[in-house]
């Protein structure tokens, strides 16, 4: 695969990370499980485990019931902004390794994904709560559904 593509992926997945942080690698679990990815001769080997699938997405599961919760903190707050791009930059490896390309740059196209998802995906949901003088949950379930449609999309098209 060309490199710009898996750059390009890699910067995609940090994205999903940046508005759901537990949905990429939910999603990089799964597709590394069910073989789409190849992480075998890889440190990351371990995203494609049962107990990573399992761990994976029941803490993704249980991040989209949070994030509707009034006292959930800000995606922008310091530890959940870490958290995030933690995350995006493990997918961003993923890719990376799967298609043999250097982990670090994976990683670090992740975790920049993962920045401009935190901050863009805050911005859009607030102005659109704002400008359509709407409950935060009509926006904030839609927005679930685009990270998950946009990491099945990046893991079955990778």
């Amino acid at each position: 695969m060309n490199p710009n593509y898996v750059w390009a992926f890699a910067v995609g997945i940090g994205l999903v990370a940046g508005l759901r942080s537990l949905t990429a690698p939910a999603a990089v679990s799964w597709a590394t499980h069910l073989g789409w990815l190849n992480l075998h001769s890889s440190p990351l080997a371990f995203m494609g485990s049962t107990v990573a699938v399992a761990i994976f997405s029941l803490l993704a599961f249980g991040e989209l019931i949070a994030d509707k919760m009034p006292r959930t903190p800000s995606r922008t707050s310091l530890v959940p902004l870490l958290a995030r791009i933690f995350m995006g930059g493990l997918c961003g490896a993923s890719l990376c390794a799967s298609a043999n390309q250097p982990l670090l740059i994976g990683a670090l196209l992740g975790g920049m994904g993962a920045v401009i998802g935190a901050f863009g995906g805050y911005e859009i949901r607030r102005r659109l709560v704002s400008k359509l003088n709407t409950k935060d949950i009509f926006i904030a379930i839609p927005e679930d559904l685009i990270a998950i449609g946009l990491a099945c999309f990046l893991v079955i098209h990778f």
